[in-house]
């Protein structure tokens, strides 16, 4: 694992210091060049809770990941580079209502002069990271209740987390569970997104998704398209999709 191999995989050039103006642009270069996909879940590979294996993955195979590879492989670089960062339990909002439960989501707390919440593990969310405080002037807000901090998409609840440490090993449950469970909607369906400068490229099952702006494509493609998709859009080569 070398800092090196990491920023060459996601543009960025070495930086001078930890400070928020980095954090931005490393948060937002890793949004823009490592998808998040479960790929491996549908090919039978058991993701473990390592950060040497989320490397290799990441890096070394130019692949993506979710949320427990994703924010854990990118916490361990923000370390390196000298940030302070907090792994975090959260639960995502169901569709219907309510939450998930507890470390169905990993997401990161990073202290400068103000703390900030990181994620590059969610699928769609904030390219930057945002200040971990109450209220916001844009598409993403914060909001503390009842000892939790919301995460709201407009109007719309993201997830909720506290703000109690924890190690990625405590995150192993939930991260079986979603490789294993019928229930999960990670083992229901293949997805693989990644964020564009206007928009969003998405393959979800064998239906090609972009958005530009407001503008909203989908195509259906066979099993041989869908896997030159993975390679020309994304930089993932399997042998099979």
């Amino acid at each position: 694992m070398t800092v090196s191999g990491y920023l060459a995989r996601i543009g960025c050039a070495l930086p001078a210091k930890p400070v928020a103006e980095t954090l931005r642009s490393l948060h937002r270069a890793h949004l823009l060049t490592v998808p998040f996909e479960n790929l491996d879940i549908h090919m039978g590979r058991p993701i473990l809770l390592d950060e040497a294996a989320f490397y290799r993955k990441v890096v070394n195979e130019h692949r993506g990941g979710f949320c427990y590879e994703l924010n854990g492989l990118f916490a361990w670089l923000l370390r390196e580079l000298g940030f302070q960062v907090t792994l975090l339990s959260a639960e995502v909002a169901r569709k219907s209502c309510g939450y998930s439960a507890g470390s169905d989501h990993l997401t990161l707390r990073v202290d400068l002069e103000e703390p900030w919440l990181a994620d590059v593990g969610f699928g769609e969310c904030f390219l930057e990271p945002i200040p971990l405080t109450a209220g916001g002037n844009g598409e993403y807000w914060l909001q503390e209740e009842t000892g939790y901090w919301l995460l709201y998409r407009r109007e719309s609840p993201q997830f909720r987390f506290r703000l109690e440490p924890h190690r990625l090993t405590e995150f192993a449950d939930r991260c079986r569970y979603h490789q294993t469970s019928p229930q999960s909607s990670f083992t229901r369906e293949r997805i693989t997104t990644l964020a564009t400068t206007d928009g969003r490229i998405t393959l979800s099952g064998n239906r090609l998704i972009r958005t530009r702006g407001e503008v909203r494509t989908e195509e259906l493609l066979e099993p041989e398209g869908c896997r030159q998709t993975l390679k020309r859009e994304f930089g993932i080569a399997l042998e099979r999709y």
